[in-house]
């Protein structure tokens, strides 16, 4: 048992506390000796605060001794992306640009949160520069590996929470998602990703890449993701975009299973590549949900590629944020970003304008396909993780990682809920991801139908064979 406590979800933890069954100090003491056994080979992890982890591990321990938790999280280890907000941790972005000598003395909206819960927050996560890309290596911290085959990539730009989580360093992590970062490397990775509906979980500051970028739970397990959800979607005055808080329980929701929910399941998109192996296995996914009592429609959406409207969005915040910086520290860059931020110096007001005007046609579009459904499903990526340290599968570095993420972005333009459940794997043991979209609000939705599939399956049990 003890070998194993550091696997234990979130759930299993918070029982066995309140049972004093388990002591959050020995759960943390197992987290931070998983991280030290393997990080050396992954390299998910940018900041270690093992002192922090066990002062904050130790307080759990004497509240949970009184029967008295902070919250939902009390106890339970967490780990942040390196592009949220810590109080006394540099937040320092994957890059060499920002400067770690200054004072870092406030949490983002969803570190205040689980803080305030009771969460042992032991450390921050790697993250491409700026989380610019759908792989995570970055000029500051290196190349981060995939815990299932460490000559793959995890995906990006979370993939250090995502191989974190997957290698058992933590049950719980935070992660970003603007175009497809929570779902990506949770897809490669083996875990569950959920990327919530645009302003449910506040966020602040705003992204640089503005209103695609969404903030979400990262586990291993689809019921850790709801508890996440019941902390780090409360309030924050910070974030003006942020939705009301409705005060809903999104663990609660989980069992009500998707029994008579109409889902369409798209394939391709209408124009997407799909690896065989991928598409044989969110085949057979498609069956069990149908099996569980859900009516498939095989239909597309309708739309096209809005790839190049994602891209002229995406680069101009790239422009936004570094097209000013002196040549000094462009020349520190990741040469695929400099890229992007000089490609983004020909975009002209008009493109940005119209790239707006066709977003919100998207938009339209989507809220309209979703009005007859209750879920769109297709593949999370159209192939399986590829070799570490590359941008793309076929690395012509132009910083065009879009052309193999064709299932996500689209999802961050429209602002819907969506989330990435384990469906199996290759034969080469790389894991394959389910894609979950859902009506915008419904995060409820997703959730219940990632919870259905992951109680039919057991994916979601299978555990790298790390070595060492």
């Amino acid at each position: 048992m003890a070998d194993d406590l550091n696997w234990l979800s979130a759930t299993q933890l918070v029982k066995s506390y309140k049972k004093r069954k388990l002591s959050p100090v020995e759960v943390t003491r197992a987290c931070l000796a998983q991280i030290a056994r393997h990080d050396g080979a992954i390299n998910a992890m940018c900041l270690v605060d093992e002192k922090s982890a066990l002062k904050q591990a130790k307080a759990s321990e004497a509240r949970w001794h009184k029967g008295k938790p902070l919250g939902a999280v009390d106890g339970v280890p967490a780990l942040v992306k390196d592009l949220i907000l810590v109080k006394g941790w540099p937040t320092l972005r994957g890059s060499k640009t920002i400067e770690r000598d200054q004072a870092w003395n406030q949490d983002g909206p969803a570190v205040a949160r689980l803080r305030e819960e009771g969460a042992v927050l032991l450390g921050l996560t790697t993250t491409p520069e700026f989380g610019w890309k759908g792989v995570t290596d970055s000029p500051l911290t290196g190349i981060t590996r995939n815990p299932w085959d460490v000559t793959k990539t995890p995906g990006g730009s979370s993939g250090g929470s995502s191989a974190a989580v997957a290698a058992g360093y933590a049950p719980l992590a935070l992660g970003t998602d603007g175009g497809g970062s929570i779902r990506i490397p949770a897809g490669f990775s083996g875990i569950f990703g959920h990327k919530p509906s645009f302003g449910r979980v506040p966020a602040w500051p705003l992204s640089p890449f503005g209103t695609v970028a969404h903030t979400g739970p990262m586990t291993r397990r689809v019921a850790d993701a709801a508890l996440m959800m019941n902390v780090i979607a409360k309030p924050d005055a910070r974030d003006w975009h942020s939705l009301p808080y409705d005060g809903r329980d999104y663990v609660k929701q989980l069992s009500k299973g998707i029994k008579g929910l109409r889902i369409a399941f798209s394939p391709a998109l209408g124009h997407a590549e799909v690896d065989p192996e991928v598409a044989q296995a969110v085949d057979k996914a498609v069956k069990v949900l149908r099996s569980l009592g859900a009516r498939i429609d095989k239909v597309d959406p309708g739309f096209d590629d809005p790839g190049p409207i994602f891209r002229v969005l995406w680069w101009s915040g790239a422009r936004a944020l570094l097209g000013r910086l002196p040549a000094e520290k462009l020349a520190l860059l990741d040469p695929g970003l400099a890229d992007v931020v000089k490609q983004s110096m020909q975009i002209t007001p008009e493109d940005y304008f119209d790239a707006v005007k066709a977003r919100g046609a998207l938009g339209t579009q989507m809220r309209q396909f979703m009005q007859k459904y209750d879920l769109l499903v297709t593949p999370t990526l159209p192939i399986p993780a590829f070799e570490a340290g590359k941008l793309s599968p076929a690395d012509d570095g132009t910083g065009k990682w879009v052309n193999w993420t064709p299932f996500s972005y689209p999802f961050n333009l429209t602002q819907q809920p969506a989330a990435s459940v384990p469906c199996g794997f290759t034969k080469a043991g790389l894991p394959i991801g389910l894609h979950i979209i859902g009506r915008m609000f419904d995060d409820d939705g997703v959730l219940r139908a990632a919870e259905a599939y992951e109680a039919a399956t057991d994916w979601h049990k299978q555990r790298p064979a790390l070595k060492g």
